[in-house]
């Protein structure tokens, strides 16, 4: 009977580490009480600093409408999602991923906003260059496909087909460079293929976006060239002050 309700509990378990589940697991319960008896523990330290956000009556301040990228419309995603975090200081963020929304921005937002879709990135990038975002940077997006990769990346959306080249507009290509590289800055992002990449370049994605027709040899450019304008920016308003 023991045996039983061992092979039970190890189940239900395992059923609770999807990506997708909010609750406060039982280890991470049993490590701080483990914590609060012997003191000072690592590895209950660290788990509960990941975790103090999902304990019952615990809600980090939010401001509903806000975005990280000025001039973005907010429309949120269903919470079904996505996942609530505190990153970067739970999660470093290292990783933009570029993916292609294989339809019309608005079918694109409508998924995003069903609980049953079960994915959403944080931006989406239209034709016209307008951006909508629908996740929080500091939250988990579920848009890679890979636990690690949706904890540690921010995920962009942009309107339109892989095989159809002329869904990349100059207008989209100029407002995304700029999206990412306000990302890359507040994250302290290398502005490389190695941190942005492609969907296609996530471990275990069976995706194929952004697609052939994504010009990297554009895109890359284009977003340093937008970081060092900001930078400028930055350095004349310092200068000023």
């Amino acid at each position: 009977m023991g045996e039983k309700k061992a092979d039970a509990k190890a189940r239900a378990k395992g059923r609770r580490a999807q990506d997708g589940d909010r609750r406060v697991g039982r280890r991470a319960l049993l490590i701080g009480g483990a914590a609060a008896a012997v003191g000072s523990v690592v590895l209950a330290r660290d788990e509960l600093s990941r975790l103090w956000w999902r304990l019952p009556s615990v809600e980090k301040p939010r401001k509903e409408g806000e975005v990280d990228f000025t001039g973005a419309q907010w429309v949120a995603a269903s919470s079904a999602n996505w996942r609530r975090a505190d990153r970067p200081d739970d999660y470093g963020i290292d990783r933009v991923i570029i993916h292609v929304t294989q339809g019309s921005f608005d079918s694109a937002v409508k998924v995003f906003q069903d609980p049953g879709h079960g994915a959403a990135a944080h931006y989406i990038v239209r034709k016209d260059g307008h951006i909508t975002q629908m996740i929080r940077e500091l939250d988990v997006a579920y848009h890679a496909g890979n636990r690690q990769f949706n904890e540690r990346s921010v995920g962009i959306e942009h309107e339109g087909f892989v095989d159809r080249p002329q869904d990349f507009t100059d207008a989209m290509y100029e407002a995304s460079a700029r999206l990412t590289a306000r990302i890359c800055v507040r994250y302290d992002i290398p502005v490389d293929r190695e941190h942005i990449i492609g969907h296609v370049e996530v471990p275990g994605t069976d995706h194929t976006d952004p697609g052939p027709h994504w010009d990297w040899d554009r895109y890359i450019p284009l977003v340093r060239q937008a970081l060092s304008a900001q930078e400028q920016t930055q350095a004349s308003g310092t200068s000023a002050g």
